[in-house]
């Protein structure tokens, strides 16, 4: 799995974790790591570990290419707008991610990195004892406590043959050590969204093929100016509606025309953007996590403590608060329902979104607090508890109105960081032990039943093999390179040798039964010096992008869920200005939205261009012509 990059110097915790590509020049001078959450009472800080930054690995040399202008700006066009369902946000990277929906996939981007290739020397995983899982609602939100997710083993082995790879399903006992009834999937009634095996129902989806996916670039978005004292600023956010797509700049949200690009409002900020959602509601409202001031030399942070709600539509903002006595510095926020959840080492806040009242609030103890809250269909908190050297991780699914205990898995104790790939499905990611080697923060997925609390089986990801990450040390949905439905899990794969010519690399989309762990056999090839990764599910099929080679344009595609079978959504054009701005702009590091044939790709972080005359971008946007 690929490595995240470290975030910008002099900045608070920033949502996403998405930094530059690897294989581009770097944005911003080397930042020290910056040290992890400690919470209340935790004993010893924690050292490098799971989700770390990491220094991304050098990317394999591209053949050259003459430095090119910035692509040609075209004529807009009707724009055929049918909005997707408020949630999977359109793809994110992170989504995002959308990874989902926002999972916004992992491939290695910007020309892709060494990854080892999976199956050789391939040990079967070994199980981790997993604690007993205390099931059942609790009585009343004990909030403010840490949730850790991990998810556990039941694996799928990689086998290289020739050149490629071949995938096999299979199952160990990973779930002996869980409470009776909790592992392979028999234990619990997972609900129509956690059965799978039979191909999974497809219906549902949206995204139709257009007669020509050839696209056109439609608008660029030029990268804001940055002050020296600032090197680099976040500027993570964007949501598309049927109406706007919007983005985060510094210290401002702007509403672009989806077609021509020209603004159509801008929300100004205080501060910069620390943390947002991919999460949109019913009536296209969102909401981010802002500073209260610019930062200076003398004043780098004035912390996260202000939480706005954003009307994409109208272009305002609905209201700003913040919480706690001395207001709280907060880490991630997300949406549920009419709910906002807020979540930091100082505990969780809940507040109504048309108004901004604080619903509820998580208990805080010395020992527990609510780490940060996944979003969507459900509300799951990720509460902590113990300190650093005995951690326990419990998953909570929560009442959004009364923030009640609806559920609880609790993860083996030691596991420090989880992250929310999906609250329905209930998947979360974990490191268990740091086994995973590569800074992904992923070695395991858990898939729990949301209405029992029970896992029903444990899936191991070995970093080595698989392309997907979490960057959960403060972002609980940071999840990428995977996306979760129709009772599966779809991971992109590390790249391989491919079955081209001279040193082609290439990866695959897998399967994962969310009932019983194993490999469906399905797949989804990227071709040729191509990587896929998942952005998001579309009903019943995946959206998933093609980071081409460097003589071509990237593509959208979709896959069937039953089938795999690829259909073409969105081309690229091939030219080098084209392939010079989307290369900077790769999934990895980078949000991805698509959406009616419409692909949108932007920067996490704004910085000083790395020379005078190299014309840098915010955002980019294509579209087909139907």
């Amino acid at each position: 799995m690929t490595q995240p990059p470290p975030p910008p110097p002099n900045q608070p915790p920033q949502g996403g974790g998405f930094g530059p590509p690897p294989n581009q020049p770097p944005q911003q001078p080397a930042p020290q790591p910056p040290t992890p959450p400690s919470g209340p009472d935790l004993g010893k800080a924690p050292g490098p570990g799971y989700g770390y930054p990491q220094t991304p690995p050098q990317a394999p040399a591209a053949p050259p290419t003459p430095p090119a202008g910035p692509p040609p700006q075209q004529p807009g066009y009707g724009y055929p707008q049918t909005p997707p369902q408020p949630q999977p946000g359109y793809g994110y990277p992170g989504q995002p991610g959308q990874p989902g929906p926002y999972g916004q996939p992992t491939p290695p981007y910007g020309q892709p990195g060494q990854p080892g290739q999976p199956g050789y020397g391939y040990q079967p995983p070994t199980t981790m004892p997993m604690q007993p899982q205390a099931a059942g609602p609790g009585g009343g939100r004990k909030i403010n406590a840490q949730v850790a997710i991990i998810v556990s083993a039941v694996v799928a082995i990689a086998l290289i043959i020739g050149g490629g790879v071949w995938y096999a399903g299979s199952s160990d006992d990973g779930g002996k050590d869980d409470t009776a009834g909790s592992s392979g999937g028999t234990g619990g009634d997972g609900g129509t969204d956690q059965k799978g095996g039979d191909g999974g129902k497809t219906s549902g989806a949206q995204e139709k093929a257009p007669a020509d996916p050839a696209s056109k670039v439609l608008f660029q978005v030029p990268m804001p100016a940055v002050s020296k004292e600032d090197s680099s600023v976040v500027v993570s956010g964007s949501w598309l509606t049927d109406k706007v797509y919007a983005k985060s700049g510094v210290a401002e949200v702007v509403g672009y025309d989806p077609d021509k690009g020209s603004k159509k409002w801008t929300i100004k900020l205080d501060g910069p953007v620390c943390a947002t959602t991919r999460h949109v509601t019913d009536d296209n409202k969102t909401v981010i996590v802002h500073q209260p001031a610019m930062p200076t030399k003398a004043e780098p942070s004035h912390g996260c403590t202000q939480v706005a709600v954003l009307d994409l539509d109208a272009g305002k903002k609905v209201w700003t608060k913040t919480a706690g006595d001395e207001p709280i510095s907060f880490d991630n926020v997300t949406i549920s329902g009419d709910t906002v959840a807020a979540g930091s080492t100082d505990g969780g806040v809940a507040f109504g979104i048309a108004k901004g009242d604080i619903l509820w609030s998580p208990k805080t103890t010395d020992t527990c607090y609510d780490a940060g809250y996944g979003g969507g269909e459900k509300l799951v908190a990720v509460r902590k508890c113990g300190s650093y050297d005995a951690r326990q991780l419990n998953i909570q699914t929560i009442d959004p109105k009364s923030g009640k205990v609806l559920s609880e898995y609790k993860m083996a104790k030691g596991i420090e960081y989880a992250g929310v790939v999906s609250t329905e499905p209930l998947v979360v990611a974990a490191d268990v032990g740091d086994s995973a080697g590569d800074g992904s923060g992923i070695s395991d997925f858990f898939s729990i039943d949301n209405k029992t609390g029970k896992l029903l089986t444990r899936i191991s990801a070995p970093g080595d093999q698989f392309a997907a990450r979490c960057d959960s040390i403060t972002k609980t949905e940071s999840c990428n390179g995977l996306a979760a439905g129709n009772g599966k899990l779809y991971i992109a794969t590390e790249e391989h040798e491919g079955s081209g010519e001279s040193y082609s690399r290439a990866n695959e989309v897998v399967a994962f039964d969310l009932a019983t762990g194993k490999q469906t056999g399905q797949r989804a090839d990227s071709g040729d010096d191509y990587t896929i990764t998942p952005l998001r599910m579309d009903g019943g099929n995946v959206i998933a992008y093609k980071r081409p080679p460097y003589d071509k344009g990237g593509q959208v595609v979709s896959i069937d869920g039953a089938t795999f079978k690829q259909t073409t959504l969105l081309e690229n054009p091939a030219t080098e200005a084209v392939r010079d701005v989307e290369s900077s702009m790769s999934p990895d590091y980078s949000e991805l939205l698509y959406s009616q044939g419409h692909l949108y790709m932007s920067q996490v972080y704004a910085s000083e261009p790395t020379s005078a005359d190299e014309k840098e971008y915010l955002a980019i946007g294509f579209g087909t012509s139907g």
